[in-house]
C-alpha cells in the first residue's frame, strides 16, 4: 500500500481509497445507492456531512439500507 492510498472497511470488506478522502468517496466506491444510513466506527452520520466527514485508514464504514416488509 503506498502513501496514498488506505483501506477503509465498507461493510465488513475492504476498500482501497486515495489520501485524503471524506464518507461520500467511501459511498460512490461502494457503489451505494440511496435510501440508506451511513455510520463510521459505529457514529451515525448525516447525510449532510457525508463530504465533510474525513476518513482515516482502518475506519469501519457502515452502509445500512431500510429494511421494509413485515
Amino acid at each position: 500500500m503506498s502513501s496514498n492510498s488506505m483501506t477503509i472497511l465498507i461493510n465488513q470488506v475492504a476498500y482501497q481509497l486515495p489520501v485524503p478522502a471524506c464518507l461520500q468517496d467511501a459511498i460512490t466506491a461502494a457503489g451505494v445507492t440511496p435510501p440508506f444510513a451511513a455510520a463510521v466506527n459505529l457514529q451515525f452520520v448525516p447525510r449532510s456531512q457525508y463530504a465533510d466527514h474525513m476518513l482515516s485508514a482502518n475506519d469501519q464504514v457502515e452502509l445500512i439500507a431500510p429494511i421494509t416488509g413485515g
